[in-house]
């Protein structure tokens, strides 16, 4: 009650979305938005006629401006300025109950309609404890006003405040507590909401992981069974064609491991990855040999001084060369490529360039996919990444990962 009194808070309209507004004339509607105004000044207007029925005659012109302007402008200030509106009548109040000339004590007509009135709109524009403090400080003002003009509550009007101020800001009270729990509800219910979309969401993504496994795991599983079986079909198989088949059996056990990790992560929100290690750049010489038995001659040069670099930025770039190779073995099959590694001070550069290709390109059913993956994983860790055509008619892939040594951050 004491801070911001003078505080400006001017009453906004009121909403016409309700159930009864929504049955009037479009008209009244619009100007049912400005009803609550309406009605305090209608309140206003009401507090100078009990001013001028009660206080013309025995008051005189002063005294029915003195008992009826006052009271009726703290109504109105109720309007823009609430907490000043309810000092202003205790204030008003206070000076009626002393020159009020025995039209009531210690509220007169007027004063008494306005007090009750001020009360009822400032809860209602503040809280209901702002509620408490008034109607406390009211009978406050009523014992104080009665017990020093020696009436002990016995004579005057203080118990018929205290109790309609007590039906009133107990109203109020209800009002308010029913509003926060219309509030609450409101939050549960776009709480429930975004569960609710969550748990479609999870089950959208459990039917994909579903299908993904019956379709691909399938032919992978198929894929590495019939590598593991082929030499055995052949009578005395060159060592050269049991390597490759045991190649092609590694790699398809490999993505299906892989491809089973995805999928779990896919399948539950709470999924606990294996503790098997991600793939890092230490391990990208097994990538190197296996992408050199599918056929294509790769390259490595490593410059600057190789370092540890956090895990995020490890793994996305070792899944950039390993998209860029398999790009080359699809699109340019004979071409031979290179994979620069740079460690730079500012982070990690990388260098994937392929010839064209001297073999015949068949047609591809990928959708591009790969090169959008690329530049996500870039993109994420706040990099850069360029792909294009080389002079030469090969492609290039050029990427820089902003990193800061694995020791820096942990020490961070």
């Amino acid at each position: 009650m004491l801070t911001d009194t003078f505080a400006y808070r001017p009453l906004g309209p009121r909403s016409t979305d309700g159930p009864l507004t929504q049955l009037l004339p479009e008209r009244l509607r619009r100007y049912s938005a400005w009803a609550p105004h309406a009605a305090v000044l209608g309140a206003a207007l009401f507090t100078l006629w009990l001013a001028f029925v009660f206080g013309a005659y025995t008051m005189g012109p002063v005294g029915w401006a003195l008992t009826g302007l006052m009271p009726a402008a703290a109504v109105a200030t109720t309007l823009i300025r609430p907490l000043a509106a309810w000092w202003f009548s205790v204030f008003v109040s206070l000076v009626l109950a002393v020159f009020g000339n025995g039209l009531g004590w210690p509220w007169t007509p007027s004063s008494f309609v306005a007090h009750l009135t001020v009360m009822t709109v400032v809860a209602l524009r503040t809280t209901h404890r702002a509620a408490g403090w008034m109607w406390l400080m009211t009978m406050g003002l009523g014992a104080g006003v009665s017990y020093v003009s020696n009436a002990y509550g016995t004579v005057g009007n203080t118990g018929e405040m205290t109790v309609a101020s007590g039906i009133a800001m107990l109203v109020v009270s209800v009002i308010h507590i029913r509003r926060e729990a219309e509030q609450e509800v409101t939050a549960q219910q776009e709480v429930t909401a975004v569960e609710r979309d969550k748990r479609t969401l999870l089950e959208e993504r459990t039917t994909i992981a579903r299908e993904l496994h019956d379709v691909v795991a399938h032919h992978m599983s198929v894929v590495a069974i019939q590598a593991e079986a082929a030499p055995y079909r052949v009578q005395n198989p060159p060592p050269e064609l049991e390597q490759a088949f045991a190649t092609i059996r590694e790699n398809a056990v490999a993505a299906l491991t892989e491809l089973r990790r995805v999928l779990g992560v896919v399948r539950s929100a709470d999924y606990e990855a294996p503790e098997a290690p991600q793939p890092t750049l230490a391990v990208l010489d097994t990538l190197l040999d296996n992408v050199r038995d599918a056929g294509l001659s790769v390259e490595k040069t490593v410059t600057g001084a190789v370092r540890d670099l956090p895990q995020g930025v490890e793994l996305s770039a070792y899944r950039i060369v390993q998209e860029a190779l398999s790009n080359a073995l699809r699109h340019a099959p004979g071409a031979a490529a290179s994979v620069e590694i740079g460690y730079v001070l500012g982070g990690l550069g990388l260098r994937i360039v392929n010839g064209p290709a001297t073999g015949d390109v068949r047609p591809s059913p990928g959708a591009g996919h790969g090169l959008t993956g690329m530049q996500e994983r870039v993109a994420m860790l706040e990099g850069e990444m360029t792909a294009g055509s080389t002079a030469e008619g090969g492609y290039e892939v050029a990427v820089f990962i902003p990193a800061r040594q694995r020791a820096d951050e942990d020490g961070a």
